[in-house]
């Protein structure tokens, strides 16, 4: 079980700068194609949306780096 831990650790460090360039990415995409009168408050969204889940990925890695040292292990 320990093993699938540090797997999945790997797998959580991995995916969570993943996750910050997919939605800055798509924050991109999203502001160029708003409407020009649109543009200022699809700006506001994304830059919520982004202040809200930078954090939650920052904490994914480092649950992600703690599972790969070992600390989540049953202690044996």
């Amino acid at each position: 079980m320990n093993v699938i831990k540090r797997y999945l650790g790997v797998i959580w460090m991995l995916l969570a700068p993943l996750l910050v360039a997919f939605m800055c990415w798509q924050a991109v995409v999203k502001i160029t194609h708003a409407p020009a009168a649109a543009q200022s408050n699809v700006i506001l969204q994304w830059v919520i949306i982004l202040l809200i889940f930078i954090p939650i990925c920052t904490g994914l890695f480092i649950f992600g780096y703690y599972a790969v040292k070992g600390e989540y292990g049953d202690g044996r």
